[in-house]
C-alpha cells in the first residue's frame, strides 16, 4: 500500500467514526496525514513527495493503531503526537494543556514592520506581557517575530507553566522570555508596552455543546461563565493599570462578540482582521481603556 492509498483510507475511518477537528487540522484528509506521517516518523511536510512511497506492513500496522486510538479515545491529534505546530512554530503539548490555537498568532507572524499589528507598534515597544500563556505558544512567536522584545508569560496554572517551560527551552528563548505564576495581573512585576491574550471565553451554553476532543482540554484554559466574560471582565478592568502610556491591549474573544459588546458597550477599540474574520480579535489602548473605566463608574 502506498503512502497515499494509506492516508485516504485513514481518512476514511475518521470522517466515518465522527471525530472532530480543530485542533491543527480541519477535515479528516489532513488529519489522517498528520498522524500517518507523524506513525511512520516522515516529516508532516513530506507526503506530497512521498505519496507514491510504499509502506511496510509493520508501519502500516503502527499508522492505523494510532488512527484507532484518535478514533476511540476522541483525543486531539496533538495529545497522541506530543506536537502541534502554529504558524509552522513546533510547540510541545499534552494534556496539562489547550492545544495552541490562536489567531493572534497569525498577527504576530506577520510582524517585523509589515503586519496589521505593526501600525500600532514603535520602536519604544520592548516589554511584552502574553497573559494566559498556556502552553507558552504565543510568547515565542512574539519573541520569534520581535527580537528586541522581552516577554513576561504568565498563567495561574502550574502545569501549564511546566509545559511552556519545555517549549522556551526548545526554541532557546529561556534569555528573552520570563515565565510567572500569576492570577491574572496579581503577581506581575511591571507594566508593559504590548498586552497578549487569549483568555479562556467560551460561554457556558457552547461548552455544554463541545464535542469529546475540546473536552479532553484542561476546562480551565476553555470556560469563561455563563456568557464568556468572566475573566476577561478582570482582565479590561485592569489592563491599563499594567500598561505604558502609548501600549496597546490585543485581546482575543474567538465567538464572542456579541457578549463582548454587551459587557463593554463604552469601550472603544479596533478589530484585527485574521483568517477567522474581522470580529475574533480586537486592540484597545490605555487612554480607551482608561475612559471606558472612567465612563463606567
Amino acid at each position: 500500500m502506498t503512502l497515499y492509498e494509506l492516508v485516504v483510507a485513514q481518512s476514511a475511518r475518521l470522517k466515518s467514526a465522527g471525530v472532530s477537528f480543530g485542533h491543527g487540522t480541519g477535515n479528516a484528509f489532513d488529519e489522517a496525514a498528520w498522524l500517518v506521517l507523524w506513525a511512520l516518523g516522515k516529516p508532516l511536510d513530506a507526503f506530497e513527495a512521498e505519496a507514491r512511497y510504499e509502506v511496510a506492513p509493520d508501519d502500516e500496522t503502527k499508522a492505523i493503531a494510532l488512527v484507532d486510538e484518535r478514533i476511540e479515545t476522541r483525543k486531539p491529534a496533538a495529545y497522541l503526537t506530543r506536537e502541534a505546530w502554529l504558524q509552522n512554530v513546533p510547540f510541545y503539548v499534552d494534556e496539562r494543556t489547550i492545544v495552541p490555537r490562536s489567531y493572534i498568532a497569525e498577527l504576530l507572524a506577520d510582524g517585523e514592520g509589515t503586519g496589521t499589528l505593526d501600525a500600532w507598534l514603535s520602536d519604544q515597544t520592548h516589554q511584552v506581557l502574553d497573559l494566559c500563556t498556556g502552553n507558552g505558544s504565543l510568547a515565542v512567536i512574539a519573541a520569534m517575530a520581535y527580537p528586541d522584545v522581552v516577554v513576561d508569560a504568565s498563567d495561574v496554572s502550574d502545569d501549564a507553566l511546566a509545559v511552556a517551560r519545555i517549549n522556551v527551552d526548545r526554541h532557546g528563548l529561556g534569555q528573552r522570555i520570563s515565565l510567572i505564576r500569576s492570577d491574572l495581573y496579581a503577581d506581575l512585576p511591571g507594566r508593559y508596552d504590548l498586552i497578549l491574550c487569549n483568555p479562556p471565553y467560551v460561554n457556558q451554553e457552547s461548552m455544554d455543546a463541545l464535542p469529546a476532543e475540546y473536552r479532553a482540554e484542561p476546562a480551565l484554559a476553555l470556560a469563561g461563565g455563563s456568557d464568556g466574560m468572566d475573566l476577561v471582565r478582570g482582565i479590561v478592568q485592569q489592563a491599563a493599570d499594567h500598561m505604558t502610556a502609548d501600549a496597546v491591549l490585543v485581546l482575543e474573544i474567538g465567538h464572542e462578540r456579541r457578549h463582548f459588546e454587551r459587557a463593554f458597550k463604552r469601550l472603544e477599540f479596533a478589530w484585527l482582521e485574521t483568517s477567522g474574520g474581522e470580529d475574533r480579535v480586537l486592540l484597545a489602548t490605555r487612554d480607551a481603556l482608561l475612559e471606558w473605566r472612567k465612563a463606567s463608574r
